[in-house]
């Protein structure tokens, strides 16, 4: 019995398995990108009118972090019962809002001289 060119001489041993047999996983429940961009979209939205409720840096930076902490309670409910994509939207919208109110308050320390939140 003649062997074809390129044939194995022995079987697999099922230590590499091939693509047919390579299993494939997959998230259940896949981020996209649209989803990632309504939920930091919406996360913006929600720091900027909590933001400009007070004139101060004091008034914005709590307020900032009140806004910030109820949308992290949010972003925790839609991701474990919701969408995970608009989740992590509004956890990094979170983020950068709550840097830039910590830049806020730390620029103005550094100009006045005073710390900003007492």
């Amino acid at each position: 019995m003649t062997q074809q060119a390129g044939a194995p001489r022995t079987p697999p041993s099922g230590l590499f398995p091939s693509a047919r047999t390579r299993p494939t996983y997959r998230e259940p429940h896949p981020v996209r990108g649209a989803a990632v961009a309504a939920g930091a979209g919406a996360g913006a939205v929600w720091l900027l009118a909590f933001g400009v409720v007070d004139s101060t840096v004091r008034g914005y930076a709590y307020w900032t972090l009140l806004a910030g902490g109820i949308a992290w309670l949010v972003a925790l409910l839609l991701a474990k019962v919701g969408d995970r994509g608009v989740a992590v939207g509004i956890a990094a919208a979170t983020a950068i809002g709550w840097s830039i109110a910590a830049v806020v308050v730390g620029v103005t320390w550094v100009t006045r001289g005073d710390w900003p939140l007492w």
